[in-house]
């Protein structure tokens, strides 16, 4: 199967082109490299496809390379760009698009909101409308849990009401579940919106909580820690997320009647944890006891998350890494990665 996949210099992007390479699928990937966070470890994990950083920095067309056997293509592209995005869908024969390419980060949005409306909101529009003019079989794309907001009734299911977000970041992945909405209604694409749980571990995003408490750990200095600690997360280990991923690429929705071929899935762990319990994972892994700078809960941030997994289990789906063996291998990828970076 030939899937592109958007964002593939990005956490999730990169693990999920990764694994579909490893299973024999052909991966066209995009990025544009933007710099929200150190360009650095997107070109790392880019290497890691066996793409390097002159071949992507040049923008070259189909920089190729032979990743677990199977072809890799890379192309450096802003989702925004209304006609180097069409040229590549014009060249490429794709039978599934996973849109992963987003600004990302809650409070970001707070400071820099039209970044958000760019990639997420244009971007994905032009997304559509090159699955609309290709024959698409099939559209994922990235949503998130922060749609529900502060809904109180947990865990949190795919039917409860999210027309109220916190965050701008928020209410552009609602925005986007809107308009696949739209799409499959109209012109009968089937698309699959992904609400992700705190998703953490190796080659993970510097602005993540797992990150930058373990970055603080390293250097000795205090972690911040919001809402006094009083908070839970359904922390879902990355391995988890690409195994939904590929569960649900396997299985596009299908057209009913009265009902276009849409779906919304949570993915995630199903079984939340308090963040002291996380912290004391990351504390074990480096053998250290934090110290903790206390703080009030942040604008556009929420006190817990819960994931309702059971219609992906439905289909198979099942977590399977828990919190004390995701983060000691996230501690283990971070120790390596720091020391590969002194050298």
């Amino acid at each position: 199967m030939k899937i592109l996949v958007t964002g593939a210099a990005g956490f999730i992007g990169f693990h999920l082109a990764k694994s579909l390479l490893g299973k024999g699928h052909q991966v066209v990937g995009i990025d544009n490299i933007n710099d929200y966070y150190d360009i650095n470890l997107k070109y790392a994990r880019l290497n890691e496809l066996g793409i390097s950083r002159e071949n992507s920095e040049l923008f070259l067309r189909c920089s190729e390379s032979s990743v677990h056997g199977s072809n890799f293509q890379f192309q450096r592209i802003n989702l925004e760009d209304r006609q180097a995005l069409p040229e590549l869908f014009a060249e490429h024969n794709f039978e599934v698009v996973v849109n992963l390419a987003a600004q990302a980060g809650v409070r970001y949005s707070i400071e820099n909101p039209e970044a958000y409306i760019d990639s997420n909101v244009v971007g994905y529009l032009n997304v559509l409308e090159c699955c609309r003019h290709h024959n698409i079989k099939h559209l994922l794309y990235a949503s998130s849990s922060s749609v529900y907001g502060e809904n109180k009734k947990v865990p949190f299911s795919t039917d409860d009401n999210v027309d109220h977000p916190i965050s701008l970041y928020a209410a552009t992945k609602k925005s986007n579940e809107l308009m696949a909405h739209t799409y499959s209604h109209l012109y009968g694409i089937p698309t699959t919106g992904l609400r992700f749980f705190t998703v953490y571990g190796p080659w993970g995003r510097p602005d993540m909580a797992i990150y930058l408490f373990a970055d603080a750990i390293a250097n000795n200095r205090p972690i911040k820690v919001f809402n006094n600690g009083n908070m839970s997360r359904d922390f879902t280990y990355i391995d988890d997320i690409i195994n939904g991923i590929e569960i649900l690429l396997a299985h596009p929705p299908k057209k009913e009647i009265n009902k276009p071929a849409y779906r919304i899935s949570n993915i995630g762990n199903g079984s939340p944890q308090s963040l002291g319990d996380f912290i004391k994972a990351i504390e074990a892994g480096f053998g250290v006891e934090a110290q903790k700078e206390y703080l009030p809960m942040q604008a556009g941030d929420v006190p817990q998350t819960w994931a309702d997994v059971s219609q992906i289990e439905e289909l198979g789906y099942k977590s399977s890494v828990g919190i004390v063996n995701g983060v000691e291998k996230f501690v283990h990828w971070y120790k390596l990665y720091k020391n590969s970076i002194l050298e």
